[in-house]
């Protein structure tokens, strides 16, 4: 596992972060890459032939650092889509093809971008030396012993045995300084998305009998294969603990990065339209109309990003308090959609209502309001300019249904749960210039939740996507709905 973290992980992480995946963008060289990384990372691209980015659709294959020989070049080709097939993991985010190619041996460690629809789309990696893995393993028995001293007899753990790890075809990769006979010998494999490299280890032969602990029975070997297992659980628990703590923390990096550039922007611009009225920098009242009317929209972005992170921290806190009392839903719609209409108009959007008169439920207005700005904000975001945004308002199967339907690229069927969730982009947009906190839709689906309500995302009719809240019906209203159908009042407020 440490040439998982040390080496592995910090290549496809350097190659990610460069957004080489994106169409257009430059391909780094493999030296470029390792700027900044830690020795044993470094030390492996540096030692890397080239970098590579290949298109499964197009089956395009470009370098960068170098370029691959013809036999390489097919070997290549032919092998990327067969392997992101059969051994990629979208969870781990790499692979490793370890062979001996062309008379080279070769350690490809990749990655995979995914396409506009969610699938496999590019494969970034580099072409690396497998020799570069010998200084991998010897720190790793340095710095994870898997005994402890007292129990080796205070001998020092690389002294304990000897190690040979070889590729599939049994050509050798790596050999530990000092070699024992394999009086005590094992044999087993890497998983399959780790290069699936054979390792032969063989313990030192004298050194059997000190590995039993006086007063125990002889043959040790039942509770030293616990000991082992349950220290393999151990390790597979810190292991997850370790992935949860790293994106935990990357998803903590987007958002103060996200909310750092929400904030900056709309403070240049009321900075700097500020300082051309005072200066009196205006030509003509048209101007100065212009100028207040920016201002007035970067306040109103400021102040929605900041009720955002208000009730955001509240729900870390568990603080929220919502005070429901019935209310007619068409009028506080209509008013959010008003109050969301120059901030659309700023982005060339158009905003639509259709909304049924009479449907009355039990919400806070405030928290209803951050809703539907939250949800109209995100449809303005990720659609296309000049778009059309429909803010709807219905009756179905006993609730009240509002619904937020744009003209962008709606959301994946994969990822239509996991975007409530805190934090939480779309792969597609990570590396986009659209940026946002990751926190809008989690606090509308929380406020949902709050008022006994669900929320989801669904394909828009036509194309597009929806979301959707549901909200229970005040009773009484409720119980009076066989009086006629509601009118709808649709309408463009933007």
């Amino acid at each position: 596992m440490e040439l998982y973290y040390s080496t592995f992980w910090p290549t496809v992480e350097a190659l990610s972060h460069a957004k080489a995946g994106a169409p257009g963008t430059p391909l780094p060289s493999p030296t470029k890459l390792a700027v900044g990384l830690d020795s044993t990372a470094a030390h492996f691209l540096k030692r890397a032939r080239y970098s590579f980015r290949f298109d499964l659709a197009t089956r395009r294959l470009e370098t960068a650092g170098g370029a691959p020989a013809p036999a390489a070049r097919r070997w290549l080709v032919d092998t990327l889509p067969r392997h992101v097939h059969a051994v990629y993991d979208p969870k781990e985010r790499l692979a490793a093809i370890v062979r001996t190619v062309d008379g080279a041996q070769r350690a490809i460690v990749y990655t995979v971008a995914k396409d506009k629809a969610g699938g496999p789309g590019t494969v970034l990696g580099v072409d690396g030396d497998p020799a570069a893995f010998g200084a991998v393993y010897t720190m790793g028995e340095e710095k994870f012993p898997l005994l402890p001293r007292p129990l080796t007899g205070g001998v020092i753990y690389d002294s304990l045995g000897s190690a040979i790890v070889t590729d599939a075809a049994g050509i050798e990769l790596y050999r530990s300084p000092v070699q024992y006979e394999p009086t005590f010998a094992a044999r087993d494999s890497v998983e399959a998305m780790m290069g699936a490299m054979p390792v032969h280890v063989a313990l030192r032969p004298d050194m059997a009998p000190k590995l039993i602990i006086g007063g125990m029975p002889r043959d040790q070997r039942p509770r030293l294969l616990i000991l082992l297992a349950l220290t393999a659980g151990l390790i597979a628990v810190a292991l997850q603990q370790l992935r949860r703590e790293y994106e935990l923390a990357r998803l903590r990096g987007d958002f103060v990065s996200g909310v750092s550039h929400e904030l900056r922007t709309p403070l240049a611009q009321i900075r700097m339209f500020s300082e051309t009225l005072l200066l009196g920098r205006v030509r003509s009242d048209e101007e100065q109309v212009r100028s207040l009317e920016i201002i007035d929209q970067e306040a109103r972005r400021l102040t929605h990003l900041v009720e955002n992170l208000l009730h955001f921290s509240r729900s870390e806190r568990q603080l929220t308090r919502l005070s429901p009392a019935p209310a007619p839903l068409a009028p506080l719609v209509s008013e959010a959609a008003e109050g969301f209409a120059p901030l659309a108009a700023a982005r060339g959007v158009t905003l639509r209502t259709e909304l049924a008169d009479g449907v009355v439920a039990l919400v806070d207005a405030d928290a209803l309001r951050q809703m539907l700005l939250n949800l109209l904000d995100n449809a303005v975001k990720y659609g296309p300019a000049g778009q059309t945004v429909t803010l709807g308002l219905s009756v179905g199967e006993g609730r009240a249904r509002i619904c937020v339907d744009d003209q962008g690229p709606g959301v994946p069927a994969a990822d239509r749960e996991r975007i409530w969730d805190q934090f939480w982009r779309l792969e597609r947009d990570r590396g986009s210039a659209v940026a946002g906190t990751g926190i809008g839709l989690s606090v509308v689906r929380e406020l949902v939740a709050l008022h006994g309500g669900r929320a989801w995302a669904e394909d828009a009719p036509g194309s597009g996507g929806r979301f959707v809240i549901e909200l229970p019906l005040e009773p009484q209203a409720h119980a009076a709905r066989g009086a006629g159908p509601l009118q709808a009042d649709a309408g463009a407020t933007a």
